[in-house]
């Protein structure tokens, strides 16, 4: 008799088992599943096999090619679609002119095959059914019998209220060749929803044969470990892999046990595994072939796959870690732990119970995973990084997320104390913003809900309010598929580092501190946010020049469909500023603009503001803190070289004074501040650093990081888009002048920058060689390594984000300037 193998499921239930293998590939202690299934029926005599494939289907074709490394002969039958159970065995139908048993690939059973193919021939039926009695029917269909052994009743996968039977269908079928009258050729049909209730109205002979014997399915996590551990305690009767060197210890071949490891069974090791010294390795537990338990790590119910490494002290209990993954040393992986293909996971981390990580994932050292990685990159041992907490909507920033990060921003809190929170106009912030301030009040902490406005506003409210923090929600500028959120300190700063460890802290241990009844955190809505904004904004500006500005400046300004229209324009109203206002109106769908469509704003604002006579022209960013320029003539500044204008403007309407620029911009600033009585104070190239700096020196006239972004402490340490705008109204006024004349009297700079790949490893060994290699020409300035090359130098820069470092040199030229950039690349190459 020839049997029928199905083999075509995916196993999306088994994932991520399943992901880079068809479900009966799966390796169930010292086989694959289905290879079980080919030694149960060589067991009964029968060598002639058909397998049905689909998903994946060279995987098995390929390791089992015609059968006969294994004693038997295979045919196989290739899907091109998904077809069903009886589907799929109808496509094989020219190969099956006599009686023959079906069977499923992705089942574990030991039943006495010859007694249910003998029982079938005696009664002469067209189908008969194998059944056996569980505990719990629901995922099975169930099935009723009379006296006579005929099929009385069928109903497949009840609920308990339609439960009539614990004897269930267990996918093995003997079937004459007539049953294929009831299957339609191409179409999606199932043996027990589709063929079995036809032959049962049309009162065919279908009989059921209730067996004894071992069998499960082995359709999800909790049974697959299940089948594993029974196949390990005996319980299956199939013929096993390698040797019983006592204690229920079976070996493979060579598998090295260091002779002070402890073993206690029962355990199965694969050909060329190594337990190393001082090892405890716990039953059941499965170590595949060359897998690797190093020095003193300690194995408790586990499955570990083959040519995996697990290193020195490492704890796993109930743990699945699949091929080729690397888990490092002192890693701890809880119950229901799983690991998928490849996935490294640095030294220290700890994976929580229950949590699932797809292939080809990192894990970074000293990491705390509480939640699934299947669609993001790695899990991470922080949460911030240069943007503040930044991930994938709804994949890596999903709303349990959020609830869980407001609650741990509250547990630093002191109780009672009052968060304000914000967010952009887009709908997928709004989402994200509910819920953290659901996760807020549950700390016992107040939330001040200040719905969407400018950030520049929310910041200023912070702290006019006497807020204990702030919190910001909003796209990514640079991607729309990513959230960003920031917090801000009681000053509506960015807050410490110091800050967001904590925050990590209790995040990481989810140590959140629970309010009682009357403790809990009430929410309410801002209280006049614009006005009190508004308010200090006119106060911050210089009377003298006020009145110069009003029905005497005329501007364009491109607001971008962001939320900073309302208040802008108020503003631009009552200093009676002849504006032309483009995209002033709210636009969640334009919230996010590519760089295309930020280059077609630019290039329309610098048609328009010299066709207009307007005496400048400005764009602002989305979040209302970055402003793009362009001067009178209709020339577009560049982000440094606006910089160097303002820097120009303010130092002359003051007399001179302390100007604020990155590590990152020209020495031609230093030339230029002197030559107007000034001086310049370098800073980290982050806008965090430069307001952190605006707070701590108040005598600083203005700050900028090259990007877009200033700050005039006069008014508050904080980028200001709006506030910026007006500002350089003001000094253009102070001064008699205008944007352009500034701008053609500026001095020339040649800057070039290029970004090297640098594994994360290695980013440290790379500092070190060039803090050693350029220690008497380093110019010490507090972030990354410049090079100090006389008029010229260059500056390698770690990405905090990335693995990568930014190479940005100065030059005698734009050639030069490139040059140098190629040059340093190449070296920072060659380090890694």
């Amino acid at each position: 008799m020839k049997a029928v193998v199905m083999a075509g499921g995916e196993g999306t239930r088994l994932r991520p088992l399943t992901i880079n293998r068809p479900k009966p590939m799966v390796a169930l202690v010292d086989r694959h599943v289905i290879h079980h299934i080919i030694e149960l029926l060589k067991m009964h005599g029968i060598t002639d096999i058909v397998i049905t494939v689909q998903y994946l289907a060279n995987l098995i074709q390929d390791y089992y090619g015609d059968g006969s490394n294994y004693g038997v002969n295979i045919t196989y039958s290739l899907e091109e679609v998904p077809l069903g159970t009886a589907g799929s065995v109808k496509y094989a139908e020219h190969l099956l002119q006599e009686p023959f048993l079906v069977i499923s690939g992705d089942a574990l059973t030991d039943f006495n095959l010859t007694q249910i193919i003998d029982y079938h021939l005696n009664s002469a039926a067209k189908a008969t059914i194998t059944l056996t009695r569980v505990p719990n029917p629901l995922d099975y269909g169930v099935v009723i019998t009379n006296d006579q052994g005929y099929v009385s009743q069928f109903l497949e996968k009840p609920s308990w209220g339609e439960v009539f039977s614990d004897t269930v269908n267990t996918g093995i079928y003997v079937l004459d060749p007539e049953v294929f009258a009831y299957i339609e050729k191409g179409k999606m049909v199932d043996w027990s929803k589709d063929v079995f209730p036809r032959m049962l109205r049309k009162q065919d002979r279908l009989m059921g044969y209730v067996t004894q014997g071992y069998w499960t399915d082995v359709g999800t996590i909790e049974q697959y470990m299940h089948a594993c551990s029974d196949y390990l305690d005996g319980k299956v009767n199939l013929p096993r892999v390698g040797r019983n060197i006592g204690g229920d210890i079976w070996v493979d071949n060579d598998a090295e046990i260091a002779p002070d490891a402890h073993l206690h069974g029962p355990i199965f090791l694969g050909h060329g595994a190594k337990i190393k010294g001082g090892v405890i390795l716990h039953g059941p537990s499965v170590i595949r072939d060359y897998t690797i338990i190093d020095s003193r790590a300690s194995i408790d119910r586990s499955i570990i796959w083959r040519n995996s490494y697990i290193g020195e002290r490492a704890e796993l209990r109930g743990a699945i870690v699949l091929r080729q993954c690397n888990i490092r040393s002192r890693a701890m992986l809880f119950e229901g732990v799983i690991v998928g293909d490849g996935v490294q996971i640095g030294s220290g981390a700890v994976i929580q119970p229950n949590v699932k990580i797809w292939p080809s994932k990192e894990v970074d050292e000293g990491a705390t995973v509480n939640s699934s990685i299947i669609w993001g990159s790695q899990g991470r041992r922080v949460l911030f990084g240069r943007h503040g907490i930044t991930g994938l909507v709804n994949i890596e920033i999903t709303p349990e997320f959020c609830a869980r990060l407001g609650a741990a921003y509250g547990a630093i809190l002191p109780r009672g104390s009052t968060v304000t929170i914000n967010r952009d106009a887009h709908y997928t912030p709004r989402m994200l913003k509910r819920a953290m301030v659901a996760g807020l009040p549950s700390a016992g902490v107040n939330v001040h809900d200040l719905q969407n406005v400018p950030i520049p506003v929310a910041r200023y409210f912070t702290y006019a309010s006497g807020s204990a923090g702030g919190i910001h929600v909003r796209l990514s500028p640079f991607d729309n598929r990513v959230i960003e959120v920031k917090f801000f300190d009681q000053l509506g700063l960015d807050i410490t580092s110091s800050i967001e460890r904590k925050i990590e802290n209790v995040f990481f241990r989810e140590d959140y501190r629970r309010a009682y009844l009357d403790e809990i955190g009430r929410i309410a809505y801002g209280r006049n946010v614009e006005d009190t904004y508004i308010a200090a904004f006119l106060n911050a500006l210089r009377t003298d020049a006020l009145s110069r500005i009003s029905y005497d400046f005329s501007l364009v300004m491109d607001y971008a469909n962001a939320n900073t229209s309302p208040i802008l324009s108020s503003i631009l109203r009552r200093l009676h500023v002849d504006v032309i206002e483009l995209n002033a109106n709210l636009d969640e769908e334009r919230i996010f603009q590519t760089n295309a469509q930020f280059e077609e704003g630019m290039r329309r604002l610098t048609r328009i503001t010299p066709v207009v006579e307007a005496s400048m022209g400005a764009r602002i960013d989305a979040g209302g803190e970055k402003i793009f320029l362009v001067d009178d003539s209709g020339h577009r500044l560049p982000n440094l070289q606006a910089l160097a204008a303002l820097t120009v403007l303010v130092l002359q309407a003051n007399g001179g004074g302390a100007i604020a620029i990155p590590v990152t911009a020209p020495r031609a600033f230093e030339g230029l501040a002197a030559s107007y009585g000034g001086r310049i104070i370098r800073t980290r190239a982050t806008l965090g650093a430069l307001m952190q700096t605006a707070a701590d020196n108040h005598d600083l006239l203005l700050l900028g990081d090259g990007a877009g972004s200033y700050i005039f402490p006069s008014f508050y340490p904080i980028a200001d888009g709006l506030f910026s705008v007006v500002k350089i109204m003001e000094l253009l006024k102070l001064n008699d002048t205008t944007l352009s004349s500034v701008v053609d009297h500026l001095p020339p700079y040649y800057m070039y920058q290029s970004r090297v790949p640098c594994r994360w490893e290695n980013k440290g060994k790379v500092m070190r060689i060039l803090n050693q290699q350029y220690q008497d020409r380093r110019i010490d300035q507090g972030e990354g390594i410049k090079i100090d090359l006389g008029y010229e130098w260059v500056l390698i820069l770690p990405d905090p984000d990335s693995p990568s470092f930014h190479i940005i040199a100065e030059g005698a030229s734009n050639d030069q300037a490139r040059i140098l950039v190629e040059k340093y690349s190449g070296l920072v190459a060659s380090l890694q």
